[in-house]
């Protein structure tokens, strides 16, 4: 009798166990397979794989992603092709991943206890985000407490709160704004501040509740609007830096740093700061380039980031100084990790982080070098629309979506209409 790999591998994977589950694997394959020679070449497989480090077909097949917008959805397709069980977790306004997990559970984000019970009735073997920091704390939360792999709990607050972070790079020399944490208008003015500040939530992101202010008066109202954004109702107010923006992506394993890509960015301007652009590689030179790869690590480590993706905003001044804006312990938004740098780099981001939350892990190999880039449609924009409508004026086109044909001026991003992501031999300007 002829048994090939793919039927025994289908096998294999109908059998959701632990490693030491593996006799009653036997056991229960012997009772249900029709001879001995199947039965031992069904052992036989196991010890092959398992050897090959594929032993996930039988240990790591459960998968919890928490978020569900369309920036998750990514993440979650790509779970689904490598064969795992994906269990999705978010509230259910804006939610589209609930169509293509496996399962959904319709439970807010930030309520870990509660997605931690569901966690362990599931036995998920590992658990992720990619675009949003507010659900770090609660996929920390979930990893420590379940023995999985990821990034302590004990320090959600240093990854995602940006008064903590800021703490933390001044108390390990990582260059970054002068600032100060207000809850209220009553405990702002500093003299040590220099105008003009720039005010923000301490817990948000997506551009929400950021402003540029050059004066007292205006930098009140700033403040009532973050303070009223922010979970916690903290607001942060930090010098502007002037300079040219970009963002870091990395993935980590064990404290080991990967800087993958350097993305240049484009935004609305002040006050708000929307990207309306991402573009990479970044077109900086090769020098200041090596400086970024080379300081990126040493940020990640002030913030006790030890697996999976970051994504680092930072800014180079006129003078060529690197400071660091804020890092997200989870991939850019904005389709930056989840598409951009696969289609710049041939590097599969989402496969590494997905298998870095499963316990495995492979030091990335870059296989391409080309362009790659998102434009986002807001009324700022409304020249992309005739490119959405017919991308052959284009031709090199991944997709173009709208989400909405309503065109606003942006605040913040979840203003935007649509997206076009294109990959090209070179960057593509469009006006």
């Amino acid at each position: 009798m002829i048994i090939s790999a793919m039927s025994t591998q289908r096998m294999a994977r109908s059998y959701y166990v632990k490693e030491t589950d593996l006799v009653l694997i036997c056991t229960k394959a012997k009772q249900n397979l029709l001879n001995t020679k199947l039965f031992y070449c069904f052992l036989l497989y196991i010890c092959i794989q398992k050897t090959k480090n594929y032993y996930r077909f039988f240990t790591m097949n459960k998968i919890a992603i928490i978020g569900g917008s369309y920036l998750q959805l990514p993440v979650v397709r790509k779970a689904k092709d490598l064969g795992l069980e994906v269990h999705c977790f978010s509230w259910r306004e804006g939610t589209v991943c609930d169509k293509e997990a496996d399962y959904y559970y319709p439970i807010s984000i930030i309520k870990k206890e509660e997605i931690l019970k569901v966690c362990q009735d599931i036995g998920i073997n590992g658990i992720l985000t990619i675009a949003s920091d507010v659900a770090v704390p609660t996929v920390n939360y979930v990893a420590t407490e379940m023995g999985l792999i990821g990034n302590s709990s004990k320090y959600s607050a240093m990854m995602t709160n940006k008064y903590q972070m800021r703490t933390s790079f001044s108390e390990h020399g990582i260059p970054s704004p002068s600032y100060k944490l207000v809850k209220s208008r009553d405990n702002i003015y500093e003299d040590s501040l220099k105008w003009p500040l720039i005010v923000k939530p301490t817990d948000r992101s997506g551009s929400l509740g950021v402003e540029k202010v050059y004066d007292i008066s205006h930098l009140y109202s700033a403040i009532d609007e973050a303070v009223s954004d922010s979970f916690n109702k903290e607001a942060i107010v930090e010098e502007y830096v002037d300079g040219l923006e970009i963002s870091i992506e990395s993935i980590s394993w064990n404290g080991r740093h990967y800087v993958l890509q350097i993305t240049d960015k484009v935004t609305t301007g002040e006050p708000y700061f929307v990207e309306t652009e991402h573009h990479q590689p970044s077109c900086l030179p090769d020098n200041i380039q090596k400086r970024i790869r080379e300081l990126v690590p040493k940020a990640l480590d002030a913030l006790h980031i030890k697996y999976g993706a970051s994504h680092s905003e930072m800014k180079i001044t006129p003078s060529g100084e690197l400071v660091f804006i804020e890092i997200g312990a989870r991939m850019g938004g904005d389709f930056i990790g989840s598409t951009l740098v696969q289609l710049s780099t041939g590097y599969d981001y989402l496969k590494g982080v997905i298998d870095v939350a499963l316990g495995h892990f492979e030091e990335p190999i870059i296989t391409k070098h080309a362009c790659s880039g998102v434009y986002f449609l807001s009324e700022e924009t409304s020249f992309l629309r005739k490119y959405m409508d017919s991308p052959e004026l284009i031709g090199e086109v991944v997709t173009a979506e709208y989400t909405d044909h309503e065109l606003r001026k942006i605040k913040s991003s979840g203003d935007r209409s649509g997206y076009l992501i294109y990959n090209a031999d070179k960057r593509i300007i469009l006006k």
